[in-house]
């Protein structure tokens, strides 16, 4: 793939997944139960859209909403039966009751998944120290981005931690591609992208008529649009 930046948009079902990559989607992040805030989809979706769709997908790793790990036993069966089917790339992230990260149940999810690529979620966005997260977080193998707001609220309060972590990539726990998202609009990439900012991540804005209707091919297709244009 040519440098264009990364355009990731939220699927729940094959539906989503093939209107998204119409669009013009490079990823997709495929999950359940948005009223959750996206929870780990069954195997057989997973299969299901893989088979629909050839561009790269990752698949949430979360039973309960908010970000605490809960059962970790529950959440490793599933991370092994995803694998097992062909799932390649994930997306995961856990607080411990203070903010920290919970490195414990991360680092017996990513024992399982075996070397796979994932993103740490907007658990960051939660934590109570982001440079001391990213910091312990620095050396977790497979970890290659963060979806990040930049602020619990949402893009528009995080903009100035954005640009900030975004001045900083490279050093070390600034690796990671940063994936903004969360409250993300089309009038927030201008100045994203003059921060040199390259992924980004969409759910609510790819379903114009909300999340009881499917991903809009069209909607995707603006933003694709909107990213690619300097």
């Amino acid at each position: 793939m040519s440098n264009r930046a990364v355009l990731e948009v939220i699927a729940l079902d094959e539906q989503d997944a093939v209107a998204a990559q119409t669009g013009g989607a490079d990823r997709l992040e495929l999950v359940t139960d948005m009223a959750a805030d996206g929870l780990t989809p069954s195997t057989a979706t997973f299969t299901a859209v893989r088979r629909a769709v050839d561009i790269p997908l990752r698949v949430m790793l979360r039973l309960a909403d908010g970000f605490a790990a809960g059962d970790v036993d529950a959440l490793v069966a599933r991370a092994s039966e995803l694998r097992a089917a062909g799932a390649d790339a994930f997306v995961l992230g856990f607080l411990t009751a203070d903010g920290a990260p919970d490195l414990v149940a991360v680092e017996r999810l990513i024992a399982v998944l075996d070397g796979a690529p994932w993103t740490f979620h907007r658990a960051i966005d939660r934590a109570a120290d982001r440079d001391g997260l990213r910091k312990r977080l620095a050396d977790l193998p497979g970890l290659d981005t963060y979806l990040t707001a930049g602020a619990a609220a949402g893009v528009d309060d995080g903009l100035p931690v954005l640009e900030a972590e975004a001045a900083r990539a490279g050093e070390p726990g600034y690796e990671p591609r940063i994936l903004v998202g969360g409250g993300l609009r089309l009038d927030h990439l201008p100045r994203l992208r003059a921060a040199g900012l390259t992924a980004f991540h969409i759910g609510g804005a790819a379903r114009p008529r909300g999340w009881a209707a499917p991903v809009s091919a069209e909607a995707v297709r603006t933003w694709r649009e909107a990213i690619d244009t300097p």
